[in-house]
This record gives C-alpha cells, sequence and structure tokens, in this order.
C-alpha cells in the first residue's frame, strides 16, 4: 500500500495562485501515472491532471493553460501549480495513485473575495 499525503490548499483571492503538493510514501512514479482529481459541493469527483510514468501530461479543458503538473521523483511528490484561480475552482483536490488506487485525504481550496 503507498500512503499519499496532499498539502499546500488554503483560501486565496481569483486571480492569485497555489501549489498543491502530494507526497507518497515510496517511489513509484518511474511504473505508474499521478493523478489531481477535485470535488466541489454537491459535484461529482472531476479529474483535473495527469501525469504519465513517462512525464506526459493531459488536462481538463476547464484548466488547461491555468494549471501544470509536475512531479519530483527524488522527493517522491507530485505538485499542482494552479495560476489565476477562479472561484469555480473551489474544491477538495485529491491526488491519485492509479497503479494501486491509493488517495490523499484531500486539501481544501477556495477562491473568493
Amino acid at each position: 500500500q503507498v500512503q499519499l499525503v496532499e498539502s499546500g490548499g488554503g483560501l486565496v483571492q481569483p486571480g492569485e495562485s497555489l501549489r498543491l503538493s502530494c507526497a507518497a510514501s515510496r517511489n513509484i512514479f518511474s511504473i505508474s501515472a499521478m493523478n489531481w482529481y477535485r470535488q466541489a459541493p454537491g459535484k461529482q469527483r472531476q479529474l483535473v491532471a495527469t501525469i504519465t510514468a513517462g512525464g506526459s501530461t493531459n488536462y481538463a479543458d476547464s484548466v488547461k493553460g491555468r494549471f501544470t503538473i509536475s512531479r519530483d521523483n527524488a522527493k517522491n511528490t507530485v505538485y499542482l501549480q494552479m495560476n489565476s484561480l477562479k472561484p469555480e475552482d473551489t474544491a477538495v483536490y485529491y491526488c491519485n495513485l492509479p497503479l494501486t488506487s491509493s488517495w490523499g485525504q484531500g486539501t481544501q481550496v477556495t477562491v473568493s473575495s
């Protein structure tokens, strides 16, 4: 089992930035993709960004050009850099390791003036 721990959420104003981190308990990035999901109140969990084992990235249309997923293999950590945040980005953000169906506990992001 791989444990995932997210951090970096918070309350920001529209247009500001946040960087989320997801630390894994083992080095698995070389063999597995990693995902960031988000879930807003009353809505289904949505896939936001993916980074494959080979380093390719994919994004939901709603965040393309604003969010960037990256990873640091030496630190067993995946990041989600979120720029130009909008109120509709407000949600709990989760990292996910599909190889083992592992999920982090989530970190709250609130974008409000």
